[in-house]
């Protein structure tokens, strides 16, 4: 292969407790530690080690958002990616319009091998990648807990509620990753340095000519309810006469 697609998304690191805004109309995130969508940082690290076994030339990170994005893709830059690109705007985009917007970039840059993570933590849609394989008309292979390229093709071992499934893939295609295909590798200092002087181009939006326009609307954005605190039995008959008192028995 020559060319591999990774996309990043800017997410409040998972570490971190978050609220919601007071009017409920989303979560709160100034002053937030944001980092990587950590499904897309397995998905970085696996195009790497796909780059460092010989079957790629080039990596090309590519992120949707805002400036500030450009945190992230330095980040993907020091983790060892050769080149980022950002897609501006400030909109909060759905995934149809994320798939459109990676199409576009797909076009442009004719990767072999689209990599991304199966879904991102702050909205948890799992979408983009089977939306982004049905508009580019290639095969797709969700959920990758194991990723082997032979030739022209690629074989995943996918991860379904019954276990375990493996396919075969043409490529050009797109993987969505999960938990289990690898972990990240740490940046070091020197990395972060080097990765100042990689390039990162930036699009605007607009000039892609994609309907942004949103198609749903959130009403209302609430937190769980608070779960009751739970109690201490002494035997199994205690508590079969507890789940009787409760109606669940």
């Amino acid at each position: 292969m020559r060319k591999l697609l990774v996309g990043l998304k800017r997410v409040v690191d998972y570490n971190v407790r978050i609220r919601l805004k007071p009017d409920g109309s989303g979560v709160a995130t100034d002053g937030l530690k944001m980092s990587i969508n950590p499904f897309d940082e397995i998905a970085l690290e696996e195009a790497l080690r796909l780059k460092e076994q010989g079957h790629a030339e080039e990596i090309v990170v590519v992120s949707i958002g805002s400036e500030d994005c450009q945190q992230q893709l330095r980040t993907g830059l020091a983790m060892g990616a050769d080149r980022a690109l950002l897609v501006r705007t400030e909109q909060a985009l759905e995934p149809l319009v994320v798939a459109r917007i990676l199409l576009a970039i797909v076009e442009r840059e004719q990767p072999e091998l689209v990599l991304l993570g199966k879904q991102a933590i702050d909205q948890d849609h799992a979408q983009t990648g089977q939306m982004l394989a049905a508009l580019w008309d290639r095969p797709q292979a969700t959920f990758a807990s194991k990723l082997e390229i032979q030739g022209s093709a690629a074989r995943v071992t996918r991860e379904i509620d019954a276990g375990l499934e493996i396919l075969d893939i043409d490529l050009p295609a797109v993987v969505t990753t999960d938990l289990r295909l690898n972990e990240p590798r740490y940046v070091k200092l020197p990395e972060i340095l080097k990765a100042k002087q990689k390039p990162l181009d930036v699009l605007d939006l607009s000039s892609l000519g994609i309907d942004s326009g949103q198609r749903f609307k959130v009403l209302k954005t609430e937190p769980p309810a608070q779960r009751s605190p739970g109690i201490r039995v002494e035997n199994a008959a205690m508590l079969v006469q507890e789940l009787k008192r409760r109606g669940v028995i």
